[in-house]
């Protein structure tokens, strides 16, 4: 990853100096077919023609919303068979069985092609900060989602803040649930992890007194096995198992090289799957405006959950990541923010944190003046496994669909959804919409419909470009901060460096010397 990202940074620096005095000028006769005549960008059709075709999936998926919107909102004053509803449902079932075709695999190989990566020896104290770095920013941006989301509670407005703290009698009592978040964490069986997760459930046992004749009923524990991945224990396992091969290096080269590579056949899957997003997204749409009941209600809720998610990712990026950053460097992050602006802006419009990737590295390096040692070791496994942004989206939009069903979450299904949230973020792949993928093992954690995607799916195209820009903030504030705290590890090897260096060159001219001695006598 390190040696393909150098190479894409050296690219993106040298178009980037060609088209600086101009803005967005290319050379002319350049594929991308904009001529410059002075300081005046003509944009030809040839260069719109390549526009869209690199934003087709976009507009295909803008398309489709928009559409499947009006269809949806004409179709609902007809009246169809059951026949007619599954076929229209199909298309979406089929996108949705794909999603969840690529979750386990996808959170597997991004973990340990990640992890596996990490040089123990040379960079241990920045892949130890990095890492406590990823994990608190997610951390908070989990728990900043989900007080957002109980305080503003968008899957029902119109509740006050009384009614929104009432809890409904539930079986299974919080200890229960947090037990429960345990046990899957370390599974019995890998296998049987793959396919089902440990629930505690109560069953009401009916007992019958021979002498008085009544009778009386007995709570019973068991823990029941129900069908879904144990994504907590698949993602333990894996980022132990990550870690391990990374420390062991060359021994196990060879499993890091195949996980590594199967993550790059995983992420062509998911690009492929995306493309079949624009039918499975349309037919999901049409689906559910035709069975809401109240559409203008849903349209209130949807719209509130819009901006509950705006306000967390600018809360995160522009007041939490900058206070962080400020506190451990004490330097101003406006600054910062400004030599980030063409990274902020290609992720606003790529929505993919690792086409950012390169633009990113040159930000670091040529604006930001961070060392290149510690940008080219976190930004691209950052890219990888620190998703604040996905994981504050997926922590409000659980929350808000279980809102929707009128569905009560206790403080063990909070913590539950926070744990699998940020864990699932970290498998996320840095393509557009990879969060809608791994949003169904947050659902389905607390066993919540994961039919419902298809509500949040409607404004998710907007979300996902906001979201992907604080990942890539993330990563870069990332950056800044262990650079910040390894200048001194930096600067004793770059001294050690030197003295070698030197050494070398004093051990040369006293064997030049001698060289030169001897050939002298002999003459």
């Amino acid at each position: 990853m390190g040696e393909s990202s150098q190479g894409f940074s050296r690219t993106s620096v040298k178009y980037g100096r060609a088209s600086t005095k101009y803005g967005r000028v290319t050379r002319k006769g350049d594929a991308s077919g904009i001529r410059t005549s002075g300081e005046v960008t003509v944009i030809t059709s040839k260069s719109t023609a390549q526009w869209v075709a690199e934003n087709l999936l976009l507009i295909l998926t803008v398309g489709s919303v928009i559409v499947g919107a009006i269809i949806g909102i004409f179709a609902r004053e007809a009246e169809y068979t059951e026949e007619t509803i599954v076929l229209v449902w199909f298309p979406g079932d089929l996108f949705m069985a794909m999603l969840k075709m690529l979750v386990l695999p996808l959170i597997v190989c991004s973990i340990v092609s990640g992890l596996a990566q990490l040089d123990p020896k040379s960079s241990s104290k920045m892949g130890i900060t990095a890492f406590i770095y990823y994990f608190a920013t997610t951390t908070i941006a989990v728990i900043l989602g989900i007080v957002l989301v109980i305080a503003i509670h968008p899957g029902e407005a119109q509740l006050g803040w009384e009614s929104r703290l009432i809890q409904a009698k539930r079986t299974v009592s919080t200890l229960d649930t947090v037990l429960d978040i345990l046990r899957n964490m370390f599974p019995e069986n890998i296998v049987q992890a793959c396919l089902s997760r440990a629930k505690t459930e109560y069953e009401n046992t009916t007992l019958l007194n021979n002498e008085t004749g009544k009778t009386s009923y007995k709570r019973q524990r068991k823990i029941l096995f129900k069908d879904g991945t144990n994504i907590l224990g698949i993602i333990v396992f894996f980022t132990m198992f990550g870690i391990i091969s990374g420390q062991l290096a060359e021994k196990v080269d060879v499993v890091a090289r195949f996980f590594t590579q199967t993550n790059e056949i995983i992420m062509k899957l998911v690009l492929l799957v995306m493309w079949f997003s624009p039918l499975g997204i349309l037919s999901l749409i049409i689906g559910k405006l035709i069975s809401v009941q109240d559409l203008s209600t849903t349209a209130a809720q949807l719209s509130v959950y819009m901006g509950t998610v705006l306000l967390g990712l600018f809360i995160h990026a522009c007041i939490t990541l900058p206070l962080i950053y400020f506190w451990i460097t004490r330097r101003n992050p406006g600054v910062f923010i400004k030599g980030m602006l063409q990274a902020i802006v290609t992720a606003l419009g790529t929505s993919s944190s690792a086409a950012t990737l390169p633009v990113t590295l040159r930000c670091l390096e040529d604006n930001l003046k961070i060392d290149n040692r510690v940008t080219r070791f976190v930004v691209p496994i950052g890219t990888t496994i620190n998703m604040d942004g996905t994981a504050l989206y997926e922590a409000i939009a659980a929350v808000f669909i279980a809102q929707m069903n009128n569905i009560s979450l206790s403080f063990g299904d909070l913590v539950l959804v926070s744990l699998t949230a940020t864990a699932a973020s970290a498998g996320a792949a840095a393509i557009p919409s990879a969060g809608l993928v791994t949003m169904i093992l947050v659902l389905t954690a607390v066993d919540l419909p994961t039919e419902d995607i298809s509500i949040v799916i409607t404004v998710d195209w907007i979300l996902d470009r906001v979201r992907t820009t604080v990942n890539v903030l993330g990563d870069a504030y990332g950056a800044g901060i262990v650079a910040h705290l390894s200048k001194n590890e930096l600067g004793a090897t770059d001294s050690k460096k030197i003295g070698q260096h030197k050494a070398t060159v004093k051990e040369f001219r006293a064997r030049y010397s001698q060289s030169q001695l001897l050939s002298s006598r002999k003459e």
